[in-house]
């Protein structure tokens, strides 16, 4: 029961936060006009999309406890936890840590980069801290919390890598039609410089997502001999 109370707390948590910046953010306000609104809105930003997968993952979870399993070695696989997760593996864990390590190492270096001093009116410390904060805390409560089988890591990357081309397709669309780049670091950069920036940016997701499988074998080793084990039985 309270692994279900807990997936169902976050699910609403980020489907929560995801209707306050799409509903209760002054768009209309002169200092939030140009960054929250024009092409693309709210979702511009890798955050926001971040925050509804984490709302999507911890209710596919939740569905998963109710209807799926936990167990580490199941005898047949219900549908609902071979896509639970592959969605942690791929994007859920690796997109988290990603977006709030750049966040706060931007934050860290100059915070008008990312997230100007004027959005502090709008956006209260502890919201500021669930979109960029939490969502790297819960996601890696859940690795220690729950086993889960890692894809092949060729599927994995592949999944990740093409979510990250479809919102690098985006914010440049967004820039060919506004003129303007979604992110202000990447005002300051230019063509070159950008480059490395993305190139950079690609190593350390992919990095991200290597992180989670190594740190997946370590806390569930046992689990994974088993299951291999068992797979290797079938085949004989």
């Amino acid at each position: 029961m309270w692994r279900k109370l807990y997936h169902l707390a976050l699910a609403l948590m980020y489907i929560g936060v995801v209707g306050i910046n799409y509903g209760a953010t002054p768009v209309g306000e002169p200092i939030l006009r140009g960054f929250m609104g024009g092409i693309g809105g709210k979702w511009k930003f890798l955050t926001i999309w971040n925050l509804l997968l984490q709302g999507l993952f911890f209710s596919i979870c939740l569905l998963n406890d109710i209807v799926g399993t936990n167990e580490p070695n199941p005898k047949n696989t219900p549908i609902i936890r071979k896509v639970k997760d592959t969605l942690f593996a791929s994007l859920a864990f690796p997109l988290s840590m990603f977006v709030g390590l750049t966040f706060w190492g931007l934050y860290a270096v100059d915070r008008e980069l990312v997230f100007p001093k004027v959005l502090d009116k709008y956006f209260p410390v502890w919201l500021n801290h669930v979109m960029h904060t939490n969502i790297m805390i819960f996601v890696f409560i859940e690795m220690i919390m729950n086993f889960r089988s890692y894809p092949k890591r060729k599927t994995g990357i592949s999944i990740l890598a093409a979510f990250m081309a479809c919102y690098l397709v985006w914010i440049h669309i967004i820039h060919h039609y506004s003129g303007i780049w979604v992110y202000p670091v990447l005002e300051v950069l230019n063509l070159p410089l950008r480059i490395v920036f993305f190139a950079a940016l690609l190593v350390l997701i992919v990095f991200m997502y290597l992180l989670g499988e190594g740190l997946n074998n370590i806390l569930w080793s046992n689990q994974i001999k088993a299951v291999k084990s068992n797979k290797a039985k079938k085949r004989h």
